[in-house]
């Protein structure tokens, strides 16, 4: 293969208010081939994202090239005229971004958005790029690639909206892909689809992908090459094959390190707290919820129904399952911020208002919400002291010295210098805002915290630490967690029970250690089996499981009759599961998984899980 991209000593550097050069990437050097894909991986702040944009010659306000080639079929981006910079743009180079979901305008059609660079930069026709688009909805396996474009973003689901992203990067035929995170933020299952989409498109189309991103069991399915970053030095970079089995850095045998473990019983820290009560501190009774008008006690839109679960004193309940199943809108009507349009709410034994506007100020403070993203819940034009320090006063009636004093201690809790109280939200990093956000919620001295999705955008490093956090705040301070996430390896080390959700309905729920081990419902299973795990050729195994093809291929389909997971489950019975809801099994003490067959013919399942009976024939064991 010929070298179709190649970096040269890159430097890209800031300067002080008095000329000082600050250095930020530091002589950066490594060549992707026609038809390859390299990784940049690092920590957060290690310059991947810096580096990639340097692909199209573009940095961000306040950088500049001091030295260095960027070379595109041996042509330096860097030195090109501003004019031809553009032309390289969309063309030559594409950049895929890490929100899909932001990067689509949704008043406009997606066929529209999907074909207009190609179209604005001459590259093709708008018939032509029509037909184009056609093809790679179809080549992506996006559903009704015929029509799909006259859909509004809207319209379609999270994975779909990142693959129809790699369609508009890819209608002009460019030469390099670059990919900056493009499934961070992604369920288990629909990080397996976009992956399986890129991997096969790169392949068909001849392209060369830089793929950006901090996860390494992601990075051991798509890349062919590595390059390990840190502080913006090149620390290691060889063979994916090398640099997973056997690195060479420290650095990267920390990151190795820091991989997540694939979800399993026995992985957590689970058990009985010493603070332990017989009324737990929140339960839910009987609730559904949703969006729109309430007519006859049931919304316009049902996203929540007949849900039961229950957090006990200084106990950690991880809520898991897909995008669109209802988790965080669970924890929207634990806070108050969705009346429920039934079912009721209790804190302490006492029913909660469904409006946290009728709350009293006690029963808001006992009941703290952490965002997912600290970038926009934290005030940009507010000092840490000020955004910590305001519950403060609001819910204890602190102020001067005893304001300050509490806000340092609270700093010093997650883990941060006193210092940063005079720090802006800019001036942090993702992980010490993300702590920040923490000590905001603990200011009001909660009794629960709601957690949602507060590590889904940090590295593994950075959300490791971030997870022993919590857990210190929660030995130090007794306060129990309603913990969010898609993430099961996260939820099976810090949670004491698991509910899993799908399609507004809780399907298994129970200790966690229970729930990660066999039988399990069989979404449970389907969870577990999409974790990729840090092994080349894992992706390729996976998808040749008839069962795991289908129930990843299919969506979340929200149903007021039978079990909601009858149109992806390997073991359906049809005429029952599609009209009746489920009875509900009690395998263990306080072990629920709701399904209609029976324990044994879900065990059986476990033992042999390519014998699928549901939607297509039978698939034997492989004789090895």
């Amino acid at each position: 293969m010929s070298e179709l991209f190649e970096i040269d000593n890159l430097q890209i550097q800031a300067r002080k208010e008095d000329g000082t050069p600050i250095p930020i990437v530091k002589g950066v050097s490594f060549n992707i081939k026609a038809g390859e894909v390299v990784a940049l991986i690092g920590e957060s702040g290690s310059g991947k994202s810096t580096i990639s944009m340097a692909t199209m010659a573009y940095c961000r306000p306040g950088l500049e090239f001091p030295g260095g080639e960027v070379r595109l079929h041996g042509k330096d981006v860097l030195s090109m005229d501003p004019l031809d910079q553009r032309d390289l743009r969309g063309n030559n180079v594409a950049y895929l971004a890490q929100s899909a979901a932001a990067t689509f305008n949704p008043a406009i059609t997606i066929g529209e958005q999907v074909t207009e660079a190609a179209v604005l930069h001459g590259t093709l026709t708008q018939d032509e790029a029509n037909q184009r688009a056609v093809e790679l909805y179809r080549a992506l396996e996006l559903p009704d690639p015929a029509r799909l474009g006259r859909r509004y973003p809207h319209q379609v689901s999270g994975g779909q909206l990142q693959r129809l992203m790699a369609a508009m990067a890819l209608v002009s035929r460019p030469n390099l892909l670059v990919l900056d995170e493009p499934t961070t933020a992604l369920d288990v299952t629909t990080q397996i689809e976009v992956l399986k989409a890129f991997k096969k498109v790169i392949q068909e189309e001849g392209s060369a992908a830089l793929y950006v991103t901090h996860d390494l069991a992601v990075v051991a399915q798509i890349a062919d090459h590595i390059v390990v970053l840190y502080a913006g030095e090149v620390q290691e970079q060889g063979p994916t094959d090398q640099i997973i089995n056997n690195p060479k850095h420290p650095y990267t045998k920390r990151l190795m390190a820091a991989v997540k473990p694939t979800p399993k019983a026995g992985m957590g820290t689970g058990g009985e707290q010493e603070n332990e009560v017989d009324i737990p501190n929140i339960e839910v009774r009987n609730m559904t919820a949703g969006y729109g008008r309430i007519v006859n006690g049931s919304p316009q839109i049902t996203v929540l129904r007949d849900i039961n679960v229950k957090i006990k004193n200084s106990h950690v309940v991880g809520v898991i399952g897909e995008s669109g199943c209802g988790k965080s809108t669970l924890a929207r009507v634990i806070a108050g911020l969705l009346p429920a349009a039934k079912g009721e709410v209790l804190l302490d034994g006492k029913k909660l208002e469904p409006d946290m506007k009728n709350r009293s100020s006690e029963e808001l403070q006992n009941v703290q919400f952490v965002y997912q993203m600290a970038d926009t819940a934290l005030n940009p034009r507010q000092l840490i002291s000020d955004i910590i320090g305001r519950p403060i006063e609001f819910y204890r009636g602190l102020k001067g010295d005893d304001r300050r004093a509490e806000v340092a201690n609270l700093l010093r809790l997650v883990e941060l210098p006193v210092e940063f109280a005079e720090r802006y939200p800019s001036e942090l990093s993702g992980g010490q805002k993300q702590r920040v956000n923490l000590a905001r919620s603990l200011a009001a001295h909660p009794e629960i915290m709601l957690c949602d999705e507060v590590t889904s955008a940090l590295d593994s490093i950075v959300s490791s630490n971030v997870i022993s956090l919590l857990k210190k705040l929660r030995d130090q301070t007794g306060v129990s967690f309603v913990f969010i996430s898609h993430d099961l390896s996260t939820v099976g080390s810090f949670a004491d029970e698991i509910v899993v959700l799908y399609a507004g309905r809780v399907v298994e729920q129970g200790p966690v250690d229970q729930v990660l081990a066999p039988p399990f419902h069989p979404y449970t299973r389907l969870l577990i089996s999409s974790v990729p795990e840090m092994r080349i050729g894992w992706l390729e195994e996976t998808m040749q499981k008839r069962e795991m093809a289908v129930g990843i291929a299919r969506g979340v389909e929200i149903t007021a009759t039978g079990c909601p997971f009858y149109n992806r489950c390997p073991i359906a019975i049809d005429g029952t599961c599609d009209t009746t809801t489920p009875p509900i099994h009690e395998p263990m003490p306080e072990h629920f998984i709701s399904c209609h067959c029976t324990m044994d013919e879900i065990s059986a399942v476990e033992a042999a899980p390519q014998q699928v009976l549901h939607g297509f024939e039978k698939v034997g064991v492989d004789e090895d």
